[in-house]
């Protein structure tokens, strides 16, 4: 089985890129085919969409093949992908509970991480440093801004290192597609539109992590737990099939499967702005808003990821090996 798994990941790697130029496509993934709404033993390429139509009201460009290099297709409905906030004051704050960059409304305290001796918090990005918009030293709340995280007491730590989001809204240095832009921008104006057209450059924009740690004022105002969880046990890499768990902010003590591993996915972050993301891990629908930041656990409380995205059927997680190195932490 691994040697077919092996097998599908490369394909997908030589394939992916040009399946997500559809733009009913969010993300690709390599997981079992889905009939009858029961999980199959046949590998596919996943293809996630936003709105699954019949073929007679698709574009022959819209269309995606049953099949890439003899392993079938499986088309997912799951709407656009959006990075995703226990809400009240707790001391010391275990994770699983509401936090959040004084500048956002809230999301979830992921775990607590050790860099060079000390302890930090992790969470996403978006959370700790507001999407690239924070300044290191930043108060971070607990709770969340949202949850009524105003008070001076509500300042648990500042935010101290944090990976940033590439944003495919950054016009490309291509001179032939900046031409043509300009020419379809002046073509608008002549007609009174208020379109207007930018170019934009996906490659080296690709993200592996949103994440970000922060330093606590005081270490006894957190601890190493995870609400309804536990003890985080170690560490594991995520595998198709492997059960797991995540306490959040906003739906609590979840459970889930990893069900498509090798993910590529756009994520929609809101203002227009938009990130590509890859070796992403994909499972169903264990989070909702403010869930961002959840630490990810197999049952025997081995840390695999960090929840930052989803949609109303599915969540996206990044790799903890991948966050790990980006930001130099271990458990």
């Amino acid at each position: 089985m691994n040697h077919e798994v092996s097998k599908v990941r490369e394909i997908l790697k030589n394939t992916s890129k040009r399946i997500l130029e559809n733009p009913n496509v969010v993300s690709t993934g390599v997981g079992y085919k889905i009939e009858g709404g029961k999980r199959t033993s046949t590998l596919s390429i996943m293809c996630s969409v936003i709105e699954k139509l019949p073929s007679s009201k698709l574009s022959s460009k819209e269309i995606i093949a049953s099949s890439f290099d003899g392993i079938p297709t499986d088309i997912i409905q799951t709407g656009v992908i959006r990075a995703l906030a226990n809400t009240g004051r707790i001391r010391p704050a275990p994770g699983g509970v509401s936090i959040g960059h004084i500048a956002i409304t809230a999301g979830t305290l992921g775990c607590l991480v050790k860099k060079n001796n000390e302890v930090f918090i992790l969470s996403n990005n978006h959370v700790l440093a507001n999407s690239n918009n924070a300044q290191i030293g930043d108060p971070i709340l607990q709770p969340g801004p949202y949850d009524g995280g105003t008070n001076p007491a509500d300042h648990i730590a500042n935010l101290y290192q944090f990976i940033p989001i590439n944003f495919i809204d950054i016009p490309s240095n291509c001179f032939t597609a900046a031409g043509i832009a300009g020419f379809l921008n002046g073509l608008a104006k002549l007609v009174n539109s208020n379109a207007r057209f930018r170019t934009i450059s996906i490659e080296a924009l690709e993200n592996l992590v949103d994440a970000a740690i922060a330093k606590p004022v005081n270490d006894n105002d957190v601890i190493s737990d995870i609400l309804d969880i536990g003890t985080i046990q170690g560490t594991v890499s995520g595998e198709l099939g492997m059960a797991i768990k995540k306490s959040g902010r906003t739906t609590g003590l979840t459970t889930g499967e990893i069900t498509q591993v090798d993910v590529t996915a756009t994520v929609s972050y809101g203002d227009m702005k938009t990130a590509l993301f890859r070796d992403q891990l994909m499972a169903g629908a264990m989070s909702q808003g403010g869930d961002s930041g959840s630490a990810v656990l197999t049952g025997n409380n081995l840390l695999t990821g960090l929840l930052f995205a989803g949609s109303d059927s599915t969540t996206i997680i990044n790799r903890i090996e991948n966050v790990f190195t980006a930001l130099g932490v271990s458990v």
